[in-house]
Order: structure tokens, then sequence, then C-alpha cells
């Protein structure tokens, strides 16, 4: 079932949160709103199920207008970061509760509980309470609670989050795998990038309750459409130097590099991803920097270096042998270089 926004904006009060948001979502896809707190995404969704109203715009999933209509008749599910679980039911009985609240038949609701518990091997924590359960096996109850009403679309907000890091890779493949397997269309929001890198066909990125990017998660990463995006995107974020741009040059404190765009800018940044940068020998570097830190991550080892006012990170080798205050060059990637201009984010083409 596809789902749009057009020029969906929300108000409280005088504090404009959500600025006319268009989004075009494909049946069947999986999109993440991505931002951090404050950014619009939480409201948007919720302005999706109907637990807020609009200020302006409308909001439709396939052909039929949902702006004004009551959540229970808008046929989504949601997942919340609480679980929202009933202590005093079952894992079945907490399955089960959106069919019984239908009136479907008792039979009906044992056959579908034990066919999504299967989907996400809950079958042999049936008569389990929650407190018995683990976070991510809560977290199944409560994917499964969603999945059993068959929605039309599903919405999550942070479902995630209240786990710990290997967990949440985890429930990220299992959440992943189950959306290929059902084929509905999800609406996902993270504050957390590499959920949203993992996990999504598209990527809605939102900032001060604008839509600054909505493309792939490679389109993202690899064609940021300005600073904030290419910062937000990227661990370890991009680096950023700032100087001037004259034609294709970019300058900066003695040093000149070619750039693969022109013009002509008194102050600009020049973005490159860590990966995109080599220690080279001084002689034959775009960059002279000394070595501020060295962290050995495992399959690669991560140098920051100063450059004057600015601090550059580079993915190096596992054997990288070198130490603080050691002088290096920086190679740059000619063909990966981005700039953009320093006062107002917007990206040099």
């Amino acid at each position: 079932m596809t789902v749009k926004l057009d020029k969906v904006a929300k108000n409280f009060g005088a504090v404009k949160v959500l600025h006319e948001l268009d989004l075009d979502v494909k049946e069947g896809e999986f999109l993440v709103l991505l931002g951090a707190s404050g950014s619009g995404k939480s409201t948007a969704l919720r302005m999706i199920a109907g637990l807020e109203t609009t200020s302006s715009g409308t909001i439709t999933i396939g052909s039929r207008d949902v702006t004004n209509v009551l959540p229970k008749n808008r046929d989504v599910a949601m997942v919340f970061q609480s679980y929202a679980l009933y202590p005093h039911k079952t894992v079945a009985e907490n399955i089960g509760y959106p069919l019984k609240v239908r009136g479907t038949p008792r039979e009906d609701i044992a056959t579908q509980v034990k066919d999504v518990a299967g989907q996400v091997e809950l079958l042999p924590y049936l008569d389990r309470f929650p407190r018995q359960l683990s976070g991510g096996q809560r977290q199944r109850v409560a994917l499964a609670r969603a999945m059993v009403r068959r929605p039309k679309v599903f919405l999550m907000d942070e479902p995630l989050s209240n786990l710990d890091a290997k967990l949440r890779g985890h429930m990220r493949a299992e959440l992943k795998h189950m959306q290929q397997e059902l084929g509905i269309t999800t609406i996902y929001v993270t504050h957390d990038q590499i959920e949203a890198m993992t996990l999504a066909h598209r990527v809605a990125l939102l900032e001060g309750g604008r839509l600054q990017q909505l493309d792939t998660p490679a389109n993202i990463y690899n064609d940021p459409a300005n600073l904030f995006v290419a910062r937000f995107i990227g661990s370890p974020p991009m680096n950023v130097i700032h100087g001037s741009l004259d034609r294709s040059t970019f300058k900066t404190a003695g040093v000149e590099v070619a750039t693969p765009v022109s013009g002509n800018l008194s102050k600009v940044v020049l973005g490159v991803r860590p990966e995109d940068c080599a220690i080279v020998s001084p002689d034959a570097a775009d960059l002279k920097a000394s070595i501020y830190t060295i962290e050995l991550i495992g399959d690669h080892t991560l140098v920051t270096v100063n450059l004057g006012s600015d601090m550059l990170t580079i993915k190096a080798s596992k054997d990288f042998a070198g130490k603080s205050n050691d002088v290096v060059g920086v190679a740059l990637s000619r063909d990966r270089l981005f700039v953009f201009d320093d006062a107002t984010g917007s990206r040099v083409r």
C-alpha cells in the first residue's frame, strides 16, 4: 500500500515542528525517517498513524485521504519504543489482543497467533508473561502483535533503541528479513544512521522539521545534497576543511588542492570521507599534518591529524605504525572531494 504526504505541516502553537513535508512511499517499501531529536520525524509518523492532527496538508494511504480519519480506521499498525505489552497477559494473549478486539473467533485467533509467532520465533514462549522474556523477545512480541493484524502499513517508532548493541544488530537482520517476506509497506523512525543505512530501501533525512534529502542509502552516502547530510551520515563523519575556492582550486593555509567543481567563493568547506584519505610520504602529499590520536579499531586504524584549526580522520591499515605528533602526508582522492558553501551549507556543483 502506498503512503503519500502532500505538504504536511505541524505547528504546536507558534512553534513549527514540521515544514510542508512531501513524501511518496512506494508499495512494499521500507522507508526510514532519520534525524536527531527534535527533527520532526516522530511527529510525522504520529500524523500518519492519526495520533497527531495535521496543521496543513494531506495524508493519503492507497487512494484514500486519511487526513481526518480516526487511527483505528486507517488500517495501520504501530510498534513503539516501549513495547507497550500488557504485563498480566501471556505472549499469546498479547499477540492476539488486536484480533480479540475485532471480535475474531477464538479458534481463528489461536491459529493466527501461532502462525505469526512462528515467523518471529516465539512459539516456545506463548505461555510466558512479558516479565519472563528478554528485551529482544519482548520486542518480537510487539512486532508479532502488529503483524497479526495484517495491516496495510507498518509504522515503527525507534523499536530497537532499548536493546543492547549486539541485540540491535540481530534484530535489524530479523526486521529486514520479516519486511521482505511480508512485503508490507513500512515507515520506520530512528536517530541511528546505522539502522537507517542497513534497513532502508530509501532514507528521508530530516533536520529542523525540513526534509534535507530523500534517496537510497548509497546515494545519500555517496552523493550528499548539502553539508548537513554529508556530516550526519557516516561513522566517522565526513572530514571538513575550511578555506576558499578559486575556480577549481581549494585553498587553505598555503595549501592548494584541485577539486572536481568550479566557482569563486571566499568561504567554503572541503569535505572528504576518511576512507578517501590515505597517509603517504609528506613529499607526495596534498596536505601535511601532525598526528593527534591513533585508534586501532580491529580491521583498520583511525588516525586523527591536526591541520590548523581543522581535524581530519583517516582510515589507515590495521598495521599502521605511527605515534602522536609525527608529521605525515595526507593524500586525498580527487574524484571523491565535495565542496560546500560555508554560509549556507549548500553543495557547490
